[in-house]
């Protein structure tokens, strides 16, 4: 090997070292997740529900074609949580408060996990909107609910209750758009600070999941 093969050869041996030596730092910084950019703070943080667990809560819509599309990833993901973490679903009222009465009506008849897959499938792949009463109750017969419990509960004064809360809790944790989280009272962020990436909300969800419990 004459001398210019040999600076010729050390030189790509220094950049291979270079590379490698980078890994760790490319890693950390992929790993890393901005406040400001891939989630915010609350102005007032607010009182979670469940106590001495953190509190993971999705503000979502039926008739949002991305809180559907997120659905699956997002099934599977709250079927990894620890029981160490609560994850739970609040119906938003935008554009009119039937999908939210809905939701809550299912709610109340602990029918949410049964139904909600069917709602969303009739809202978006069927295309019927579910957005009038005497839809919703000709899609809650189709599905051979009791329509006399069914209507019980849509008239009740506990969903009226809970409808009224779910907005009010809308407005305490500043939900302007959907599907969009909040962990433990304080933090949020959504697929579209995620950078429109499913699969990493998931990853700030996780990251704010261990900052929120650092910091109890």
């Amino acid at each position: 090997m004459n001398h210019s093969q040999y600076l010729e050869t050390r030189r790509a041996l220094l950049a291979i070292s270079g590379l490698l030596s980078a890994w760790p730092l490319l890693g950390r910084a992929q790993s890393a997740f901005d406040e400001g950019i891939d989630f915010s703070a609350l102005r007032a943080p607010q009182p979670t529900q469940v106590k001495g667990r953190i509190e993971v809560i999705e503000f979502f819509w039926f008739a949002c074609p991305h809180c559907y599309a997120l659905e699956p990833r997002l099934n599977a993901w709250v079927k990894t949580l620890p029981k160490s973490v609560a994850f739970r679903r609040e119906h938003v009222s935008f554009r009119g408060t039937v999908q939210q009465q809905l939701f809550y009506t299912l709610s109340a008849l602990k029918l949410v996990e049964a139904q909600s897959a069917s709602v969303f499938k009739t809202i978006h792949d069927r295309q019927v909107p579910l957005n009038t009463q005497d839809a919703v109750f000709a899609w809650a017969r189709d599905q051979g609910i009791d329509m006399a419990r069914f209507e019980k509960a849509w008239n009740s004064s506990e969903v009226v209750a809970e409808m009224k809360r779910a907005t009010a809790l809308m407005a305490a944790h500043e939900v302007d758009s959907v599907p969009r989280f909040t962990v433990q009272g304080r933090f949020v962020t959504s697929p579209a600070m995620a950078g429109g990436s499913q699969e990493r909300v998931l990853q700030v969800l996780n990251f704010l999941i261990q900052k929120s419990r650092s910091l109890a």
